[in-house]
């Protein structure tokens, strides 16, 4: 494969403010996703894809028509268009540093914001690459524009080449992912796909295919407020009582002492008065059961401290947000081992983790759409120290296109 558009197009598109917006009904919660929405549809129409779409929720898709007489999986690539609430994605400056001479990096030469080495050891890894970081003002937006990017250059490469056999290939793009909601209007029958991968990952080589269960919690707790001189025996402070609720919870059961298959109770937010207080949980954990006992746990805590203050003084509102998409892409285990091989075919070490988070594959999979996430090639996404190596992106795009070689190489009976 030859050198591909994909550094081009991730400049363009990181320029473009998309950042969503969290806890807002409408979707897109923001409507500047669609300014790249319109141009991701216009730049597929220029090369040729068909029945390409944007829809009145910013959800962009398209298809590479099949060149191959093979019964071949309809495949699709799936990466979200949102940028992170975390950092502000207006006005993003990438900085391109040609030939990385493995030092630390002097971001912004005003505010003096560096990247250190001793703070980021992955950058050794890199020395000599080309790398793209931000100005020190914004996040970069790899997360997930690299991905977009990667797709874009992919699609662009197959449709000026169509002597290369393939079967029909599927392209979605998603808003409001980083907010959660990136498959929650996805259209799994229109789109077409039989499987799926999203390339939503970091580091060049990342595979996954196990991800968090996943849960929210609110608990709001009402107090009563009097007078501090009369307050002996009476005044109930929903701000302590709500410190009382946090310290029932497992001590070490944070993400800051969590690793691996370990989930955790992670306290987002917080405020309040004496009269009222909030506090905003999410909760994670791999496993399923152990996932079950943390939100039992809540609502024994929850029920205990009713029992102590009186009833309705704890309020506690869980809901799930998405699962462990292992266990549907269990009985399509092929995509780990056409993934695997691909990466290999590119001299890319396969490194196979389960996901501390989560992605539009975990949801799209239990919506019928198996979808395993691919590698990015980014790295510290949601702030001002994201980068990423452009051979990074170069290799993914090649990895891609070795998944769409593979399925049509492969012998499909009694696969899918």
């Amino acid at each position: 494969m030859t050198e591909s558009s994909v550094k081009e197009r991730f400049l363009r598109y990181v320029k473009i403010d998309t950042q969503s917006q969290p806890d807002v009904e409408a979707m897109p919660s923001t409507q500047k996703q669609f300014h790249l929405a319109k141009l991701l549809a216009e730049e597929l129409n220029a090369m040729g894809a068909e029945n390409v779409k944007v829809d009145e929720h910013a959800y962009v898709c398209a298809s590479i028509p099949a060149t191959t007489e093979k019964k071949v999986p309809v495949l699709g690539f799936i990466a979200h268009m949102d940028t992170s609430p975390a950092c502000s994605g207006e006005g993003v400056s990438p900085v391109i540093i040609k030939d990385y001479d493995g030092g630390d990096i002097v971001m912004n030469r005003d505010t003096g914001l560096t990247m250190r080495v001793a703070d980021y050891p992955e950058l050794l890894k890199y020395k000599g690459w080309e790398l793209i970081t931000t100005d020190g003002n914004t996040l970069l937006g790899a997360d997930d524009k690299a991905g977009v990017a990667e797709i874009m250059a992919l699609a662009e490469y197959l449709l000026s080449h169509p002597e290369i056999p393939h079967g029909a290939i599927k392209i979605g793009f998603t808003p409001d992912e980083e907010v959660g909601n990136g498959a929650k209007l996805f259209d799994v029958k229109g789109f077409g796909a039989d499987v799926a991968y999203t390339v939503d990952g970091g580091c060049l080589g990342e595979l996954e295919y196990e991800n968090f269960n996943a849960a929210s919690a609110l608990v709001t707790i009402h107090g009563f407020s009097i007078h501090t001189g009369a307050a002996k025996n009476r005044m109930k402070n929903a701000i302590l009582m709500g410190m009382e609720f946090h310290q029932m919870l497992p001590v070490f059961e944070n993400p800051g002492c969590t690793e691996g298959y370990e989930g955790f109770f992670h306290l987002n937010d917080m405020e309040g008065s004496v009269e009222k207080a909030s506090l905003n949980y999410i909760i994670r954990d791999h496993d399923m059961e152990k996932f079950k006992d943390k939100k039992a746990c809540m609502q024994h805590v929850a029920d205990y401290l009713n029992r102590k203050y009186g009833e309705g003084t704890f309020e506690l509102k869980l809901k799930d947000s998405y699962y462990n998409m292992k266990e549907k892409i269990k009985e399509h285990f092929y995509l780990i081992d056409i993934a695997t091989q691909a990466m290999k075919d590119v001299d890319v070490e396969p490194l196979v983790s389960p996901i501390r988070g989560g992605t539009d594959g975990a949801r799209l999979s239990f919506m019928g759409l198996p979808c395993p996430n691919l590698c990015t090639g980014g790295h510290n996404y949601h702030g001002r120290y994201e980068f990423i190596p452009v051979q990074s992106m170069e290799k993914t795009v090649e990895i891609l296109y070795h998944i769409v070689k593979r399925f049509e190489e492969r012998e499909w009976i009694d696969k899918i």
